[in-house]
């Protein structure tokens, strides 16, 4: 059975927490407040983007958009994650999925580009390349990653939204 990838609904913000918790419960290089985040994010109104991979009548996936600034400037880029699958159908592709069509609706809102934290070979599929003039304070550089949608590539110090410090 192929997954449903459509926008989240209010009657979804509960499965979404336990889709997010159950899907970092045991992930390395976490905090383990991917949850809080995306809590915050909707809380102060910069959930851009939020999709939920459905299975049936079951939230088994999400993903969510965020917008970031670069040197202190909104530019019209965007931060991919937190992205989570329920482990049991993790390595499905739902992940995937879940990507492509953010990354779609970020083309339609006609966004400048996209960063993400993550492994690189995952993303990498995606188009998501370390960019040098792209930083992202206090990380390894080569997993912070950038996709543009447009031909500039900006540069600067990447800041993430407030709520990715959230954590209850």
């Amino acid at each position: 059975m192929n997954p449903k990838i459509r926008n989240e609904r209010s009657t979804d913000i509960d499965a979404i927490d336990a889709v997010t918790t159950a899907a970092f419960l045991t992930a390395r290089h976490t905090a383990h407040t991917e949850q809080f985040i995306v809590k915050a994010l909707r809380k102060t109104g910069k959930l851009t983007i939020s999709l939920v991979a459905e299975l049936g009548a079951d939230v088994v996936g999400h993903v969510a958009i965020s917008p970031v600034t670069i040197s202190g400037a909104f530019l019209g880029w965007y931060g991919l994650g937190p992205i989570s699958v329920v482990p049991a159908h993790q390595g499905r592709g739902i992940g995937s999925l879940l990507v492509l069509d953010a990354l779609r609706a970020l083309r339609e809102r006609q966004a400048g580009g996209c960063v993400v934290l993550g492994e690189p070979a995952y993303y990498g599929r995606f188009g998501f390349r370390t960019e040098p003039g792209l930083v992202l304070p206090d990380v390894p550089p080569e997993y912070f990653q950038a996709l543009a949608f447009a031909e500039v590539m900006p540069s600067g110090v990447v800041s993430y939204d407030e709520s990715f410090n959230a954590r209850t």
